[in-house]
């Protein structure tokens, strides 16, 4: 997304550098904390759900604090990098508002020490990730790739919410800490496909893969962060939490290194499809998220060594060459790689982040992303599977190596193109965050000790046991550094076809994204028939479906429960007992043959008023004369409403009448049956008592059943009245409006 920035406050004004300085007061406080997590995890709990016995635990390991590490430090850069970029623009204070909520939610997540908490703040990112996905709002299609962002994450994240039931059913808690080795518990299959399912879709993997790409939707700093250091990682670092409670089960290794594989692969292979700079990237984000997922599978030391590695490396480089992206759409108006020759000249600060970053991730020396590559070459050769690991990572890592030429050298050398003519290299507080990133690339490659205390407690926290971590620019001529020659061979091989690879590739579809357009227009084409079955605009339709559903459930009930309830001795009904029975058996008669409506509501009042002499006839002469006066105001309003209306044609009542009868025979049973079970039951009176012993000496009333009324359910009460006075004031709108003018209905 390119913009001008000349008319731009400094910074952004105040919301932006409050922006800035809330991801940086953070990051410097979790610093303060390598110390102390380097000699063991720390545990903050607090109530949550005190009624309940729910706690709600912060757990800061090595595995939690290198992800809020990365946070809030790329977070710190990106807002930097923001408030140049995006500054200038009128809805600037709404994209800060979702980036810092974001960023609370992802802090949440990796912080988390309780499952319930962690999908809390799961849900959080997702959310967020939506909202700011869609940040163009006018454009059509990021609001297409938005939802489509949500959907698949959110589906997946109710997945994961059901593995979190199973779990703490399985371990009879929530707290990830106090998680047990769940591959015993004959709950683990469903654990394990609800939990991968939730981190599959978050993070991307074959086949929940098309999302990410078209995320790229969003401003470049967008990318940057969410889908390249943060969100998209999120269901990695689930992956790596759980892996003690979960991994090392044939499941477990095989579903997580082929899946990874897969997706490394192929994303690395469509990475050299693409001719946008910022596509080139997603893809190839894709092929790391594979790499980190098929090496978490893998779960031998060495293999979660250079995971943890990788997975720095891939944070610095792909933020870095996000921003570089956004430099080079700043600077030129475009993001076409076949655009682009020649930028060195204009941009020189720009060309030296694209240059470091772009060699961290080709895996050259001596940048960090070597020796990330190194160490999983080494994982690799170590695992069970070999030969499917290392050839998965051999080729990505080639191709990984000719998209990296594609978008942080092609665009920069070569013959100088048109848009090179008015080419410029962004200002200090864009340029800061892709140069500091670069750079920290290079440093960590040249003196990776610095990183070996706290990147060996985030492998010790994935494997559940302490690691001696032993990092390394150069250890000698060996397997890995062979593999690493080759892979720069191919790679180069694969930068200098990369233009005939491309169209090559070309001829192949577009892959998934045409069939979630299918999808959609499949599920709304769904909708909309079901509305119309459903919502036919006959409301005889809808009382029969909706009474047929209760009579169903109803019978399902009852057969449930397996007997029958005792049925009332008839010797014990007196001549009244019958009288009554027989008046309200008359009314309900006559409204089933009855064709007149007025003559089938005034039966209806019939049977409410017998229904008021059983209340009398069992000395509840209030409920009677409330039921009375209800029966008669409901024939009054309904008489005059009926009255006012226009006349309306009697239907064919002959052809419908049997199965209404049927229909209401079935949930007269259904009910009595359900009535007599009740009854059956042994009373509890534990209500009763309370509102015997309290009603005069809280209430000061000696009729129970008002003062249950007007205090004990006083706010009840209310709403019952609000609710009668609402429905009248609805029936005095009806009836005036159908009222007559000129002979025809108003």
């Amino acid at each position: 997304m390119a913009g001008s920035s000349h008319d731009a406050p400094a910074l952004g004004g105040p919301i932006g550098i409050v922006s800035i300085l809330i991801p940086a007061a953070l990051f410097a406080w979790l610093c303060t904390q390598i110390g102390a997590v380097t000699q063991g995890p720390v545990l903050w709990t607090m109530d949550w759900v005190p009624s309940l016995g729910v706690e709600i635990g912060f757990l800061l390991d090595g595995l939690s604090l290198t992800f809020a590490l990365l946070i809030t430090g790329i977070g710190t850069l990106i807002t930097l990098y923001s408030s140049s970029y995006l500054g200038y623009q009128a809805h600037y204070p709404r994209f800060v508002a979702y980036l810092l909520a974001f960023m609370v939610g992802m802090l949440g997540l990796v912080l988390s020490d309780n499952l319930l908490a962690l999908f809390v703040f799961w849900e959080v990112t997702t959310i967020s990730s939506y909202l700011l996905i869609g940040y163009l709002a006018d454009d059509p299609k990021s609001r297409r790739n938005a939802l489509q962002a949500l959907l698949v994450t959110g589906t997946g994240g109710l997945a994961f919410l059901a593995g979190i039931i199973l779990i703490a059913a399985a371990a009879g808690t929530f707290n990830i800490s106090e998680l047990p080795d769940l591959t015993q518990s004959l709950l683990y299959p469903g654990i394990f496909v609800l939990v991968v399912l939730g981190a599959f879709t978050k993070s991307a993997q074959v086949p929940f893969h098309f999302w990410l790409p078209n995320a790229m939707a969003a401003p470049t700093p967008v990318s940057a962060y969410l889908h390249s250091a943060t969100m998209v990682k999120g269901g990695v670092y689930l992956l790596a939490r759980m892996n003690p409670s979960m991994g090392g089960t044939d499941a477990w290794f095989w579903t997580l290194t082929v899946f990874g594989g897969v997706t490394a692969v192929f994303a690395s292979v469509v990475a050299l499809k693409q001719t946008d700079i910022k596509q080139v990237l997603a893809w190839t984000t894709l092929m790391a998220l594979g790499t980190l997922v098929l090496f978490i599978g893998v779960g031998t030391p060495y293999a979660i060594e250079g995971m943890v590695v990788f997975l720095v490396v891939h944070a610095f480089y792909k933020a870095a060459l996000f921003m570089v992206a956004g430099l080079i759409d700043h600077g030129t108006g475009t993001r076409e790689v076949d655009r682009l020759r020649g930028l060195a000249g204009k941009m020189p600060f720009t060309f030296a982040a694209a240059l470091l970053a772009g060699a961290s991730m080709a895996g050259l020396p001596p940048l960090f992303g070597f020796i990330g590559k190194e160490f999983l070459y080494k994982g690799a050769l170590e695992s069970p599977g070999t030969l499917w690991v290392a050839g998965c990572a051999f080729a990505a890592s080639a191709l990984m190596f000719a998209a990296a030429g594609i978008v942080a050298f092609r665009p920069f050398t070569g013959p100088r193109s048109v848009p090179a003519e008015t080419a410029h290299d962004g200002d200090a507080a864009m340029l800061a965050g892709p140069l500091l990133l670069a750079a920290l690339g290079l440093g960590f490659g040249l003196f990776p000790d610095v990183t070996e205390p706290l990147l060996g407690a985030m492998a010790g926290a994935v494997l559940g046991e302490p690691v001696a971590l032993d990092l390394y620019l150069y250890g000698g001529v060996n397997t890995a550094l062979i593999l690493s020659g080759a892979t720069f061979a191919v790679g180069l091989v694969l930068y200098l076809l990369h233009g005939s690879i491309r169209r090559g590739l070309q001829t192949f579809g577009e892959g998934a994204d045409p069939a979630w357009d299918r999808l959609m227009d499949g599920v709304a084409a769904g909708a909309k028939g079901l509305a119309n079955f459903v919502q036919g605009g006959r409301l005889r339709v809808y009382v029969f479906v909706t009474f047929s559903t209760l009579a169903v459930m109803l019978a399902a009930t009852l057969i449930r429960a397996g007997t029958l309830p005792d049925l009332f001795e008839l010797e014990e009904l007196r001549i009244k007992h019958w009288a009554v029975l027989i008046f309200i058996v008359a009314g309900a008669g006559l409204v089933a043959v009855t064709n007149s409506r007025m003559t089938a509501v005034a039966s209806l009042g019939v049977v409410g008023v017998g229904v008021a002499l059983v209340f009398i006839i069992f000395g509840a002469p209030d409920v009677a004369i409330t039921q009375l006066l209800v029966e008669v105001l409901q024939v009054v309003l309904v008489a005059v409403a009926m009255l006012k209306l226009p006349h309306m044609k009697p239907e064919n009542v002959k052809t419908v009448r049997g199965k209404d009868m049927i229909l209401s025979l079935s949930i007269g049973a259904m009910v009595t049956l359900v009535a007599l079970h009740v009854m059956a039951t042994p009373l509890d009176l534990r209500i009763t008592e309370y509102f015997e012993a309290n009603s005069v000496p809280q209430a000061f009333g000696r009729n129970i059943v008002n003062v249950i009324l007007v205090d004990f359910r006083a706010l009840d009460t209310f709403g019952e009245i609000a609710v009668v006075l609402i429905a009248a004031l609805g029936a005095y709108g009806l009836l005036r409006g159908t009222r007559y003018r000129g002979g025809s209905p108003r």
